[in-house]
């Protein structure tokens, strides 16, 4: 565990699908590798924009031995464990760790809204199925759980829960988390759209959708908070941020695929209930992704 680098941008990365919308190995493959390419720090597989719950168990220890497979250790793969129960949650997170995952991305189980004393059952019994190491996911808007400083005094006993990914759209939890814990947890963010907040209240890294699109950009933005340069961070973010407002809405996955095909780095194809984006909705992130593209601040930097 103390192995794993948790810094940096880790890119939640997408699953591609051929025109059958059966699982397109080679095509998750190049989208990784390209992710690796350009400089991302660690990558995520399998979580939200994974489409983790649209694969059926077969499939998706299939995504993670191909994803082990491309990867070759030049970055930590974070897997994500997201099952209607926990005992399913807990036989993936234990096959996770003999397909060769380096962590885990450990969600509330699926459809059923726990108490607190639930949910924190439910981590730990995932925690103690694996020696993998554990990012615990809190997004309540989506998954109606809130990971609370309670829940997590429990689970301070747990070893291999070292991480929180922080996707609560108020960034005053950074803070509280930090008082409450001190260096207990590492933290990370987790919503594009108040990224550099969390940075800047000492986040670790950012687990990021936008990034699949625009990851080198996401690159410079972290590395231009690690070296103090704030007016870079800004600029960047700045240029960003109607992008990164997309993370935060119902469409996200349609939205970061639709993206990343007109960026030319993988395909729209998502599975049902997810539909492709259409009609006005559709133009409107196109335009949004065209306009970005054509400003890219690191392509303007370098013009200047």
């Amino acid at each position: 565990m103390s192995s794993m680098n948790w810094s940096g941008v880790f890119p939640a990365a997408t699953t591609q699908f051929k025109t059958d919308l059966s699982i397109d190995i080679d095509a998750s493959q190049q989208v990784l590798d390209a992710l690796v390419r350009d400089g991302v720090h660690g990558l995520v597989v399998l979580g939200t924009c994974g489409e983790n719950n649209s694969l059926e168990a077969d499939e998706k220890r299939q995504v993670l031995q191909a994803a082990v497979e491309v990867v070759a250790g030049r970055v930590p793969i974070i897997v994500g464990v997201s099952e209607l129960t926990t005992a399913r949650a807990a036989a993936f997170a234990k096959d996770a760790q003999s397909l060769g995952a380096d962590a885990l991305m450990v969600l509330p189980a699926m459809v059923y809204v726990p108490t607190e004393a639930e949910l924190e059952a439910h981590f730990r019994t995932v925690a103690q199925a694996s020696a993998l190491p554990i990012m615990l996911y809190n997004n309540p808007p989506a998954y109606r759980a809130a990971i609370t400083l309670d829940v997590l005094a429990g689970l301070a006993s747990e070893p291999t829960i070292v991480a929180v990914k922080e996707s609560a759209p108020d960034t005053r939890r950074f803070t509280d988390l930090a008082r409450a814990f001190g260096d207990r947890f590492i933290l990370m963010a987790g919503l594009d759209d108040v990224a550099l907040e969390g940075l800047l209240m000492g986040a670790r890294g950012w687990v990021s959708g936008l990034t699949s699109a625009f990851p080198q950009e996401s690159v410079a933005l972290v590395a231009a908070v690690d070296r103090g340069d704030l007016e870079e961070a800004r600029r960047i973010y700045r240029w960003f941020m109607p992008l990164l407002h997309l993370d935060a809405e119902h469409d996200l996955v349609q939205s970061i695929k639709l993206a990343e095909q007109i960026m030319g780095r993988g395909s729209e194809r998502v599975r049902m209930p997810r539909l492709p984006l259409a009609g006005a909705r559709r133009a409107q992130v196109i335009a949004m992704v065209e306009e970005a593209a054509a400003s890219r601040p690191l392509l303007t930097q370098a013009a200047a």
